[in-house]
């Protein structure tokens, strides 16, 4: 299930040897991080062969007690409860959440003083349906299929989507497959960072009451964006830990494990 890491210390450069990752069987310790806008995602200890493990291995493999404990199972059911629990968490991925929500709520509101008196009121008010209603609806496939399109680039096939509407959440999610902790940040990251992006730049460039339709949209995006936010910081909370997760959607659940 989609739905992410900071830390410049112990920061060590990718170091492979293409002839040792060929013939050793050892677990050698090299790491690399990357930077995701708008904040590092860090410790994603990943070396060459461990990618390699990871795409190869199986649900089966995760009942191996020596080598993989399951530390948390969500039902699709229980969303909602999930992602106010990992919003609560004060960590520097919900700082940035928030801090993203007033920002844009901010803009929203200088927008919305700078244009008084220039529009009639009806205007105003058919803008302001179109950014908080409008185009928040209309953008959920496209949202979707964002969070879709990083499963497609690991070969995913039984990519699938849902919704539930009496929690009012929507989901793509890939059916009995390991996925691990990089693939699971990307696919989290994605709307929010391509949708902001967009936005931001249709704001400063559009006139009047497109800047204020568009800037409102910008807000309720990235209000729905915490379930997204949520599952982020769940992998930041257990960031010295290389977390697996697979889903079975069939059960609507969601199961994860730590690799020893």
């Amino acid at each position: 299930m989609r739905a992410t890491f900071f830390n410049a210390k112990n920061y060590t450069k990718l170091r492979l040897n293409p002839v040792e990752i060929l013939t050793s069987r050892t677990n050698p310790k090299p790491c690399h991080y990357f930077s995701l806008f708008p904040f590092e995602v860090s410790e994603l200890k990943v070396t060459f062969e461990e990618k390699i493990t990871d795409m190869k291995l199986r649900i089966e493999d995760l009942d191996d007690e020596s080598r993989f404990r399951h530390i948390l199972t969500v039902s699709y059911n229980d969303i909602a409860p999930f992602v106010f629990d990992y919003l609560r968490r004060k960590t520097a991925v919900t700082l940035t959440f928030w801090s993203f929500c007033l920002v844009f709520l901010g803009l929203a509101l200088i927008i919305r003083i700078n244009i008084s008196g220039y529009f009639a009121w009806a205007k105003i008010f058919s803008h302001t349906l179109l950014g908080t209603i409008l185009l928040p609806v209309a953008v959920v496939p496209l949202h979707e299929f964002m969070h879709a399109i990083p499963f497609l680039a690991t070969g995913a096939k039984n990519i699938r989507a849902g919704m539930d509407l009496r929690q009012f959440i929507f989901y793509v999610t890939v059916h009995r497959k390991v996925i691990s902790r990089g693939t699971f940040i990307i696919v989290a990251s994605i709307p929010f960072i391509v949708v902001s992006a967009v936005l931001l730049f249709l704001i400063y460039n559009l006139p009047g009451l497109w800047k204020w339709s568009l800037s409102l949209f910008l807000f309720v995006h990235t209000t729905m964006c915490a379930g997204d936010f949520a599952m982020l910081n769940l992998y930041f909370i257990n960031r010295k830990k290389k977390i697996l997760s697979w889903d079975d959607a069939d059960k609507k659940e969601a199961y994860f494990y730590e690799e020893f």
